[in-house]
């Protein structure tokens, strides 16, 4: 996977069936690559899926809620990672043994370069054209029924959560008002509010349901020109009535663009996402 970094003096690119084929890797859970779910809407090559299922799953007859994140290649190893893991499997392995909250997290890798075309829903004048429709097609219509079919999840809205990073971050604010009869949750990490009026235009057009919650995150050293278009959002969503306790926003002022960043913060978001 490629980076390039472009706003202002930088911002983030290019990033940051029961017969399916599948290899498995050992963890307290289990993670699972999948590499025959389907295809984007408009492209040639199956999508590889990454499936991490909690600890004592195979054992047990229980369902779980499901988080659907985007850059599979950089959650669960350092090996497939562009610059470090998040340690996905790692951090939900100990909050298991911790605090017995328990989760199955699908991954669906990135396209490469196709990237930054792949996780914008709004067409740019630079960048060009954006295919983030039928990317989130591909999740809702074909990777989240073979996941409801073939894996034991609480398919409803209120237990199926979206979340991501950079260009990550803007699809899944895109998919959590785009598609709020599927996703109840969204953890929105560094978002690329950068890119236009797109999002921003979106929250004046959409009322959301009474049960979203939304977790927006910033590092300070990621630069005015990501922290105040956040900024800019969270009041905005405010403003439109969405109630503070289902909205959390937090500027970190160490956090840097970086998957080590993110990776520190993702078990507090998660579980305030998933608080019940």
């Amino acid at each position: 996977m490629k980076s390039l970094f472009i706003f202002g003096a930088f911002a983030i690119l290019f990033s940051c069936q029961s017969t399916n084929k599948a290899s498995t890797v050992e963890s307290n859970g289990k993670l699972t690559i999948l590499e025959d779910v389907g295809v984007i809407p408009g492209q040639d090559e199956p999508r590889t899926i990454r499936v991490y299922t909690p600890p004592g799953y195979a054992e047990s007859d229980d369902s779980y809620p499901v988080l659907y994140m985007h850059d599979g290649q950089n959650l669960f190893e350092d090996s497939t990672s562009f610059a470090g893991e998040w340690g996905i499997d790692e951090t939900l392995d100990s909050l298991s043994i911790k605090s017995g909250f328990n989760l199955i997290v699908v991954g669906i890798d990135n396209g490469g370069e196709n990237r930054i075309h792949e996780l914008t829903a709004w067409d740019h004048p630079q960048y060009g054209k954006a295919e983030g429709e039928a990317y989130m097609s591909f999740i809702i219509d074909i990777v989240k029924p073979y996941i409801d079919g073939n894996y034991r999840t609480k398919p409803d809205q209120s237990n199926t959560a979206i979340m991501g990073s950079s260009l990550g971050g803007l699809i899944s604010h895109f998919a959590i008002y785009q598609y709020p009869d599927v996703f109840s949750k969204a953890g929105i990490f560094s978002p690329s509010y950068w890119w236009g009026t797109g999002p921003f235009e979106q929250v004046d057009n959409t009322d959301l349901p009474s049960n979203i919650r939304l977790n927006f995150l910033m590092g300070e050293k990621e630069g005015e020109n990501m922290v105040v278009p956040m900024q800019r959002m969270v009041q905005k969503i405010l403003e439109r009535g969405h109630a503070s306790d289902r909205l959390t926003s937090k500027i970190n002022p160490e956090g840097e663009h970086n998957e080590k960043f993110w990776r520190g913060e993702f078990a507090e978001a998660v579980l305030w996402l998933f608080k019940q």
